[in-house]
């Protein structure tokens, strides 16, 4: 037997009504926690990736200028003064003799945090001294904020 409601007026009937059915607000919620502890585990590894790769940077790009360096110093026959600069690699200083730079393909690159490297001749610890500060721009730290000298190796922490 089939039934038929004829209650139009009644709201309370539910004859005939086709049920459509959402997600709950705590279905939602619990998937909003799943995610977040996700985003939480996975998020501190992938930025911890992205410093350490700035630090790679820093650490190649101190390299490729130490090169220049060593370039411009065998064809003028000293490193460029702590005044004249890394500029030197790139633009002549005046009074110098057999410069045959530019040294450099493009303009002295910034540390990777945007700031300088602080270049200085003659070095307390070699021929010259270059560094970037790191992240917080501050002598010492550690991780992100290590300090990237040119008398350190890359790999090993000695001195050249």
């Amino acid at each position: 037997m089939s039934t038929t409601c004829f209650c139009p007026i009644d709201l309370r009937c539910r004859c005939n009504i086709k049920r459509e059915r959402g997600f709950t607000l705590i279905e939602l919620l619990v998937v909003v926690v799943i995610i977040g502890l996700l985003a939480g585990l996975v998020a501190p590894r992938y930025f911890g990736q992205v410093g350490k790769s700035e630090v790679n940077v820093a650490r190649a790009q101190i390299d490729a200028l130490g090169k220049a360096l060593d370039q411009y110093r065998l064809d003028v026959g000293a490193y460029p003064t702590t005044d004249q600069g890394l500029q030197a690699l790139v633009n002549q200083p005046d009074g110098v003799d057999h410069w045959q730079g530019p040294y450099l393909q493009k303009l002295v690159p910034y540390d990777p945090w945007g700031r300088p490297y602080v270049y200085k001749a003659p070095g307390e610890h070699g021929d010259y001294d270059l560094v970037s500060f790191g992240a917080d721009g501050k002598p010492g730290g550690t991780g992100e904020n290590v300090d990237i000298k040119s008398w350190e190796s890359a790999s090993t922490g000695k001195t050249r």
